[in-house]
Order: structure tokens, then sequence, then C-alpha cells
């Protein structure tokens, strides 16, 4: 059974509910677990730019310390939006370092911001890129690996049949949902997620939660 989504949904709640009943079709425990924990909460971003930004300063960072420094960083700049890549790139050095960036971090923002800057990411374009298309642009970019474009593409863009092999607590989530005696490789879970197709990206959320809380029962 799924989650009522309104009288009069979206399109993307369409998506979502027919993402849902795919998914707990035929899967008594996959059903059970979108019973017990609802939808998954995506909302995509309305800025490309500071949706990657951000992903840089959080990474291997608390939240609390990550949300200190990003604070810090957007203060750089008067007003209430995000900075511009050209601003970015106009600030000087020490006053990145100066919000808690380190060097390493600071020369990854500037790379981002440079290649927005030369339209090699071409956020305005990605409604028709590929994931795989996307994920090119975005791996190009010091400081963004497979795992970071992967994040981007399901809660940034909220593409929906996206599977990241290498993110640990969907491994987790994935050998206990399979019963599996070892964390799994990614060919085995590309094959063990075959049946989640075309909503791999759904069913990740739920194995976030599996591998928090385990199975539903």
């Amino acid at each position: 059974m799924t989650k009522n989504l309104g009288a009069n949904p979206t399109p993307r709640a369409v998506v979502m509910e027919h993402a849902l009943a795919h998914l707990g079709q035929g899967d008594p425990r996959m059903a059970r677990l979108i019973e017990r924990h609802g939808p998954p909460p995506l909302r995509r971003t309305t800025n490309v730019f500071a949706s990657l930004a951000r992903a840089i300063i959080y990474q291997q960072l608390s939240g609390k310390a990550a949300d200190t420094i990003c604070g810090r960083f957007e203060a750089l700049w008067e007003g209430d939006s995000f900075p511009l890549p050209e601003q970015v790139l106009a600030a000087p050095p020490d006053a990145l370092r100066g919000v808690g960036l380190s060097r390493q971090k600071a020369s990854y923002l500037l790379d981002l911001a440079a290649r927005f800057s030369r339209g090699e990411v071409r956020a305005g374009d990605f409604d028709q890129l590929s994931d795989e298309e996307i994920a090119r642009e975005l791996t190009a970019v010091k400081g963004i690996g497979q795992w970071s474009a992967d994040m981007f593409l399901i809660f940034a863009l909220n593409r929906p049949d996206v599977l990241p092999v290498g993110d640990l607590g969907i491994q987790k989530g994935m050998q206990i949902y399979f019963r599996m005696r070892v964390l799994p490789k990614p060919e085995r879970m590309v094959r063990s997620a075959a049946p989640w197709r075309p909503y791999r990206s759904i069913a990740s959320w739920y194995m976030y939660r599996v591998a928090e809380n385990g199975l539903a029962t």
C-alpha cells in the first residue's frame, strides 16, 4: 500500500506514486518499508552552483562545523542570495581561507566557479542531459567524484534511476535487505537492484532506512 499523495498531485508527486507502486508490487518487504517510512522527502534544487559548492564545503566535516563554515562563506557577500561563480572567482584567497576553508577546498570551489563561468558545467541544459553526461561534467571538477555526482543527481536533481554503488549506507542496506553475508560489490548491487528500475534512486533511499533501522517487520 502506498501513501496517498493528494487529490490533485503535481507531476513530481505522480512520478513518486508510480515509483512506490512499482517498488512495492510483488515485494512485501519493500511495501512494508514504504508504509513504514512514507515517500522520500526529495526537493529539487533551484540553484545548481550553490548545491555543488555546499556539497564541497560539507565534505568530511560534521554538520555543525560545515554549517558554520558555509554561513561564514556566504556572509562574505552582501545580500541573501548565494554568491555567483564570478563573485567567488573575484574573492581574495585569504578571504576564502579566513572563513575556515582548507586550502584544498578553497581550490575546489574556485575550480567549480571557473567551470561554471566558462560554461563547462551546463547547468541550464541538465534537463536535456543524461545522468551519465551530467556525472561526466561534474566529476571533471576538482573535489567532485562519482559518489558526489550520484548524490547530486538524486537529492538535487531528483533523477529517479540512480544507484550509488559507492555509498556505504546503501551497501549496508542492500546487504541486510538481500541477506548477503558480506557487503556487496558494485556488480552484485547492479544485478540485485535490476527489479527496481527505473526507480533505483527511490529504492536507494529506502536502503538508507534499512541500514539505519533494519527491515520492517
